[in-house]
């Protein structure tokens, strides 16, 4: 990687920069891209796939996934990368887990990722809200592997555990970036603490559940800062990461400093799998649920969360 910790800068210039062909993405031509909409638009839910403009929505959507993102689609951060709009968000609705539920079972899903928008104006951060969209899954698709990406709920241990009691078989909290970038990357968020909440998620069900995190690159970070942030995940119990490249959704937000190229995110999934992860997903279009259902958590983990669920 040739970056040497450039900070990032609102250039509008850098915005017009030429994509590399590595980055470029196919329009959706199978018609279960249309049917995966047209499900989503029935429910009537939020998908990540569509509100942080995910260049792998056509290929998901295309094999009948997505990734729901529920408590509204209004962020109360405003961090530098994300195309999620900042605006005050809305009530929470109470139908909305039972329909993630029910599009759950119509699209067939064994592995299912839940997110949200972070919901500083409530007093848990919607930590509940996720707890009853898990059970509701569950309740509906008991087979379905059931994977959270949740915001830091503010470091709140008991908003933590109303979504840990849920037992979700994956607990995912992405780091986004490296420490020293992670102030002007990342609105609210603190790169310790989301360490923190990493660690404590595991330690709530006595390891029982697979912990996940991500990081972004090409924002002006370092190999070394990579290599730092990875073994900072380890150290705090975290076995599955995700490496991919940021993609600057408009000249409002931070700019690309450097397209990494795939051979750089190989390396990248080598080190890291030596380091000890037990499963990484690194390429330039990798985001945190591309391709989840390709991890599956450990048989073990699985078989404990369903001991504990009956008992």
């Amino acid at each position: 990687m040739s970056t040497c910790g450039t900070k990032p800068t609102l250039d509008p210039a850098l915005h017009r920069q030429q994509k590399p062909d590595w980055i470029k993405v196919k329009l959706p031509k199978d018609p279960a891209f249309w049917s995966t909409k047209s499900l989503v638009t029935d429910l009537k839910l939020t998908t990540v796939c569509e509100e942080a403009q995910c260049p792998n929505r056509w290929e998901c959507w295309s094999h009948g996934t997505a990734t729901f993102m529920i408590a509204g689609e209004k962020c109360t951060r405003a961090c530098g990368f994300c195309a999620v709009k900042t605006a005050k968000p809305d009530p929470l609705d109470a139908d909305e887990p039972m329909r993630v539920a029910e599009a759950t079972r119509r699209l067939k899903l064994r592995h299912v990722v839940i997110t949200a928008v972070a919901r500083d104006d409530l007093k848990d951060g919607g930590a509940d809200h996720f707890r009853q969209t898990i059970v509701a899954v569950r309740a509906l698709n008991p087979e379905t592997i059931i994977e959270v990406l949740v915001p830091d709920f503010n470091d709140r241990d008991w908003a933590l555990a109303m979504v840990m009691e849920a037992r979700p078989h994956i607990f995912n909290h992405n780091l986004e970036t490296v420490a020293r970038l992670t102030p002007l990357v990342r609105s609210r968020a603190q790169y310790q603490r989301s360490l923190t909440v990493l660690k404590k998620a595991k330690a709530m069900v006595d390891g029982k559940v697979a912990t996940k995190s991500g990081l972004m690159l090409g924002l002006g970070e370092r190999p070394e800062e990579v290599f730092q942030a990875m073994d900072d995940l380890l150290a705090h119990d975290v076995t599955v990461l995700t490496l991919g490249q940021y993609l600057r959704p408009s000249v409002k937000h931070l700019p690309v400093i450097e397209f990494i190229p795939p051979a750089m995110f190989d390396d990248f999934k080598e080190i890291a799998l030596a380091k000890g992860f037990r499963h990484v997903a690194s390429g330039p279009l990798v985001r945190s649920s591309y391709h989840a259902a390709n991890f599956r958590p450990e048989l073990d983990v699985l078989q404990a969360i369903e001991a504990d669920l009956a008992g």
